[in-house]
């Protein structure tokens, strides 16, 4: 049997995400001639055709379908032990994860003076990378906002934050002193793909067992600040990711009578090592107070 290339299985996954082999292309960084004649040489080595290409695009086969789970359980765990065996071999680096609006500059200088003799790197990831950043150890631990689903994980949660209100400038409940959601009862939220981070920053269902009113889909932050800014939503909000301080065209209220959200630092369960121990002990010292 053929042994598979993992350089080829890498490809084939980005040509699978976009299904365009343009797109795929131009991701990693190479020619698209190129990327056609890998994916050709791996169907060969799989001994199936992976893609069809038709008037309307790219799309995977029956064979793809199958592969593709497989082929990304394949680079994941590459990664995996790729990343194991560089900290088995480099025990004095730890790379320290963090989502937006939450500063780790204080935990990360004292670690860096009480530990001189260790490389410590950041990383900014997206709101939903913090658990699989971790699993597949692109860090080693993580400043990070619930929910956050803890299997694998060992998870502290370092303190408390308000909830606010983003709304455009010009709405109507702007400039108000706070806030509740008897007073958004009728107004869109984005809705997150995330079914848990969904449900959690919409408050759904809202008390009493009703659904929360439905929004527009988003899957970055960064969109979500744009359907507000339109007016086409409100959104709720960490109280550290208020926007007045650099967009001028939303604005935040204090919301009341909502639980507070909950800043944690996660790291992979069953990791004592050195760094990771001091690490969790500097976050709740710095970050508790």
């Amino acid at each position: 049997m053929t042994d598979l290339d993992l350089r080829l299985v890498r490809y084939f996954t980005a040509v699978a995400s976009h299904l365009h082999y343009g797109r795929a292309a131009a991701e990693l960084h190479i020619a698209q001639p190129s990327l056609s004649r890998q994916i050709s040489q791996l169907e060969a080595q799989v001994g199936a055709r992976l893609f069809d290409r038709t008037r309307q695009g790219t799309r995977l086969t029956e064979a793809g379908e199958a592969f593709l789970p497989h082929a990304r359980t394949l680079v994941r765990s590459a990664q995996q032990a790729t990343a194991a065996a560089r900290a088995a071999a480099r025990p004095t680096r730890i790379t320290v994860g963090y989502t937006a609006g939450l500063i780790v500059t204080p935990v990360v200088r004292n670690l860096r003076y009480e530990h001189p003799d260790t490389d410590v790197r950041t990383l900014h990831l997206k709101w939903n990378e913090p658990r699989e950043a971790l699993l597949d150890r692109r860090v080693d631990a993580a400043i990070t906002r619930m929910p956050l689903q803890a299997e694998g994980l060992d998870v502290t949660v370092l303190y408390d934050e308000p909830k606010m209100l983003l709304v455009p400038v010009g709405h109507r409940l702007a400039g108000k002193e706070s806030v509740t959601l008897d007073d958004i009862e009728g107004e869109p939220i984005p809705r997150f793909p995330d079914p848990e981070w969904d449900a959690y920053w919409r408050v759904d269902p809202r008390p009493g067992g009703r659904p929360a009113p439905g929004g527009p889909p988003v899957e970055t932050i960064e969109d979500k600040l744009e359907h507000v800014a339109a007016g086409h939503a409100v959104a709720i909000i960490p109280a550290a990711l208020h926007t007045g301080g650099t967009r001028s065209d939303l604005t935040a209220v204090p919301l009341r009578g909502v639980e507070p959200g909950h800043v944690v630092v996660a790291t992979r369960a069953g990791d004592h090592s050195r760094l990771v121990t001091a690490f969790r002990a500097l976050a709740r010292d710095c970050m508790t107070a």
